[in-house]
């Protein structure tokens, strides 16, 4: 039961009581008159001598004194001596003698007859009635005004607890306005003083909530090496051009930093992310000078920046002010290039995927110009294949020109048994003698079917090497295409060449790329048979990344096994990696399949790699690659 009807059955019941206390007092008075009249009446019959045995003299003789509800008289023996007046039935509108239950009968024999009376009530119960009706009136108003005053007390303290309770429910909307005090006066104050507490206390926890998913999410859509957006929110970014109806124009800017493959395998992975953090500083500097821009890393080595509401011939300036910047990186670091860009206008309306297509081709054209070049695609439309035609002459003419050099980088034995080599690391160069991008070479001239022809003049360049450098001693590793390695032809020609050179062939250790050897297994087993039967050897690098690793073994049987760098990040501490590593070491040995563990940056993944017994260690913690020295 509610509080308020507590209130009003505890107040209804306090006066019920009363005004019934208040009724027993005035019953007990009326009782005790009634006595004294009846008493009196008594007495005075007593006295009374003068009416000759005659009932209507008797009752006009004591008429005088008292009033009477009934009167009789019967004679015992003359009936006209008899004498009725009234009745005993009380009157339906006497609601007094129904209030007090009092009875003023008297019945009195006489010698000649018997005398039965009931007095008027009235006169006794008029003053005790007239009493208890004034005080249960009062009573009753008293609880009326109390019931009243109540009511506009429980309603004005129901619309105080509804503020209060539609304040709460509307906390969860964020809605923190002022709490009104007033309403809260009294007893309530307490609550208003909560309330009030609870709306700064919440205030301050969701700033503090709102604060730290602000970092959240800036740690989510936000590139920790270079500070610049994530490639999630550059897909946003490039899906709201094409849908929105906006006029909106302005330049997108493609960096690539295509030298990041050669820095971490160079000098390691911290100095990669140091060199992707310089070139995003290169990147901001320039494009402040433009105003509003927007900046975005969209994969490892690969930025973009959308520069709005300039032409292409505008967006020149942020090119030229970047060259700048990435030529200057260049010299402090004495490296050949930082990285190449590629500038195409947009508008809204544009489709992302053709938008990248041809930025991407602006870059690859870039590429082929040398160190830190930027080109420009003026229209959406009609040069998209201006960076294959780059390209396509570019590589062919650093493969007529045999425009490479290789670096040199040492694998160190784990024990004096293990018979291990020196990887050879190619770089290319372009007519003019500027360096161009390992990794894109390669990939472009798989792309477009020119990498057997690109193999074919690194085989023959290390063999010329070797032939003509009697000081170069120990085994040397050549990288070459899957792809070349894959077809008949390659194969074919790479036997004949090893077989008029078998004492430089027995130094060769061919390192080829697990994913791309998995791709066909049988020809990858009939490459590796072909290359033993002429003394040369076969190493499978990034070895590990593939679901069909362990079936590798058996398969294709490789003399040597490269673990993917990424086995050795923190190798120490990874007890999931260190495992696999045991496992793939345990199965190499049983098949005489030597392992070697590369990326190692740190003494303590040396030490760690050692326990777990691998054959050989490569990485910038055992040595830096150096160029391959020649005789002039």
């Amino acid at each position: 039961m509610g509080l308020s009807k507590s209130f009003q059955l505890v107040l209804f019941l306090v006066f019920g009581l009363l005004i019934f206390q208040i009724y027993t007092v005035e019953n007990n008075q009326v009782q005790e008159q009634g006595e004294v009249a009846r008493a009196s009446y008594q007495q005075n019959v007593q006295t009374i001598d003068d009416w000759h045995g005659s009932g209507e003299a008797l009752y006009q003789r004591m008429s005088k004194d008292f009033s009477f509800q009934f009167f009789q008289y019967i004679h015992n023996t003359d009936s006209n001596n008899n004498f009725t007046y009234g009745s005993l039935l009380r009157p339906s509108d006497d609601f007094a003698s129904q209030v007090f239950d009092i009875e003023l009968g008297h019945v009195q024999n006489f010698a000649d007859g018997r005398l039965q009376v009931r007095l008027d009530t009235a006169s006794v119960l008029s003053p005790s009635f007239n009493d208890l009706r004034q005080t249960a009136t009062l009573l009753i108003a008293a609880y009326i005004i109390l019931m009243l005053l109540f009511a506009a007390l429980v309603q004005l303290h129901r619309r105080r607890i509804n503020y209060a309770a539609e304040y709460i429910a509307h906390i969860p909307d964020l809605s923190f306005l002022a709490i009104e005090k007033s309403r809260f006066p009294g007893v309530l104050k307490p609550l208003g003083n909560a309330i009030e507490t609870c709306r700064g206390q919440l205030k301050l926890s969701l700033d503090r909530v709102s604060k730290e998913n602000e970092l959240l999410t800036k740690a989510a859509y936000q590139d920790p090496v270079s500070g610049f957006s994530t490639r999630q929110r550059f897909t946003q970014h490039i899906e709201a051009i094409s849908k929105t109806d906006k006029q909106q124009y302005g330049v997108l800017v493609v960096v690539k930093a295509a030298e990041l493959a050669s820095v971490n395998q160079l000098h390691g992975r911290a100095a990669g992310d140091d060199y992707l953090a310089k070139l995003a500083s290169c990147i901001r500097k320039s494009a402040s000078k433009l105003g509003a821009n927007k900046c975005f890393r969209v994969s490892s080595g690969d930025f973009a920046v959308f520069i709005d509401s300039i032409s292409l011939k505008e967006g020149e300036r942020f090119l030229e002010q970047l060259k700048r910047y990435l030529d200057e990186y260049a010299q402090s670091t004495k490296s050949d290039s930082i990285a190449h860009a590629g500038m195409v206008p947009y508008q809204q309306g544009n489709e992302p995927l053709a938008l990248m297509a041809l930025a991407d081709t602006a870059v690859s054209v870039a590429q082929t110009l040398g160190p830190n070049r930027y080109y420009q695609l003026e229209k959406l439309s009609g040069d998209e294949q201006v960076g294959t035609d780059h390209w396509k002459i570019t590589i062919g003419d650093l493969i007529n020109r045999r425009s490479v050099k290789f670096y040199q980088q040492p694998i160190q034995p784990c024990n004096n048994a293990t018979e291990v080599y020196r990887e050879l690391l190619a770089r290319f160069y372009n007519g003019e003698g500027r360096h161009l991008p390992t990794t894109t070479v390669i990939a472009m001239a798989e792309r477009y079917g020119m990498s057997i022809e690109l193999d074919k003049m690194i085989v023959t360049q290390t063999i010329k090497i070797l032939s003509e450098n009697p000081s170069i001693s120990g085994n040397m590793g050549v990288n070459i295409s899957a792809s070349s390695a894959l077809q008949g032809s390659f194969t074919v020609w790479l036997k004949d060449i090893l077989s008029k050179h078998r004492g430089t062939a027995a130094r060769l250790v061919f390192e080829l790329n697990e994913s791309g050897m998995q791709t066909n297994l049988e020809s990858s087993h009939q490459f590796v048979t072909e290359i033993h039967k002429v003394g040369a050897k076969i190493a499978i690098e990034r070895f590990g990344l593939g679901f069909t690793s362990f079936k590798f073994f058996r398969e294709v049987r490789p003399d040597f096994i490269k673990l993917d760098s990424s086995y050795s990040d923190n190798i120490e501490q990874d007890n999931n990696n260190k495992f696999f590593i045991r496992m793939i070491v345990d199965i190499a040995k049983r098949i005489s399949i030597r392992v070697i563990a590369t990326g190692v940056e740190k003494q303590d993944e040396k030490l760690t790699l050692e326990k777990l017994l691998v054959d050989g260690l490569q990485g910038y913690y055992i040595a830096k690659p150096e160029l391959l020295l020649l005789k002039q």
